[in-house]
């Protein structure tokens, strides 16, 4: 992922950036009032507070590092550039998918998981699926390779 491009909706993008400057700001500043407080409790070898401190910036400054990666190497995607109905599948669109064998069709984002939305999932376009999908249109039928075997897809719907 750090040497891939991420395709960021403006509003995705917004997000992010305003998530990695509360971290750096507010973030930090917190953290590291609690591991003050914390020390302040006594012998730092059996003091949990201070260890859990600890480990809540390790991971604090782990999500700061990835999103610092995902915002350089960020392109923002035009309002429209989700594709519209009838469309080709692009990054951004949310297609309707239904299996081979499957009565009922599924709703998918093609993007970034930092794209997730609460009533949609997420497939990255670098997947073996998303790859098979761009370019393609409703009514196209795409295979693709999952460890259990070839799969194929139906795109019943193309939208933003």
């Amino acid at each position: 992922m750090a040497n891939q491009e991420t395709s960021l909706s403006r509003t995705a993008y917004a997000r992010l950036q305003a998530e990695l400057t509360d971290l750096e700001t507010r973030g930090r500043v917190d953290i590291a009032r609690i591991i003050e407080r914390a020390r302040e409790l006594g012998d730092l070898s059996e003091n949990a507070d201070y260890h859990a401190a600890k480990d809540d910036q390790g991971r604090m400054e782990a999500r700061i590092r990835q999103l610092q990666a995902i915002l350089d190497k960020a392109v923002v995607l035009e309002d429209d550039a989700g594709g519209s109905a009838g469309g080709a599948v692009t990054t951004g669109s949310v297609v309707e998918l239904r299996y081979e064998g499957d009565d009922d069709a599924e709703r998918y984002l093609i993007g970034s998981i930092e794209e997730r939305r609460d009533d949609v999932s997420v497939i990255s376009p670098n997947s073996p699926l998303g790859q098979a999908l761009l370019g393609k249109s409703r009514g196209d039928t795409v295979a693709y390779e999952a460890p259990s075997g070839t799969l194929r897809v139906e795109i019943v719907t193309v939208g933003a």
